[in-house]
């Protein structure tokens, strides 16, 4: 199993449910372990009414990468692999090489992060939030 990619289940779907109740029972998903010793990939496919263009959809990620979520959602137009993205401390690292359009509605984006390490700095900006209470 050392060099085996295992398939496993995540509660990860049930979560996002959880807190956006809207998406509760929307989602479904699973997760694959492989043998690096971090950094992890999520491929997320969506259906909408209308068809975006990719260039639509990862100028949406930019804007808000640099905007509103700034320091969380960090846009990526470089190729990376996951040994790039150790210690970085964005929750997601969207990847726009990655994405998808298909024409029945389905739009795939990826998002690549650090698993501890994105985590880790939530809790210490929580922190900071709740110092200056």
């Amino acid at each position: 199993a050392a060099v085996s990619m295992i398939p496993t289940s995540t509660g990860a779907a049930k979560a996002i449910g959880d807190v956006i109740p809207e998406l509760s029972g929307k989602l479904n998903g699973m997760a694959v372990r492989v043998p690096v010793p971090d950094g992890s990939l999520t491929d997320l496919v969506v259906q909408v009414d209308r068809v975006p263009s990719a260039d639509e959809v990862n100028t949406a990620f930019k804007e808000a990468a640099q905007g509103r979520l700034k320091g969380i959602l960090e846009y990526c137009e470089d190729p990376i692999v996951s040994a790039d993205i150790v210690h970085n401390p964005a929750s997601c690292i969207f990847d726009m090489d990655l994405t998808m359009i298909i024409d029945n509605g389905l739009v795939k984006v990826c998002g690549w992060y650090d698993n501890e390490w994105g985590y880790s700095n939530r809790c210490a900006d929580l922190l900071k939030l709740l110092s200056e209470i």
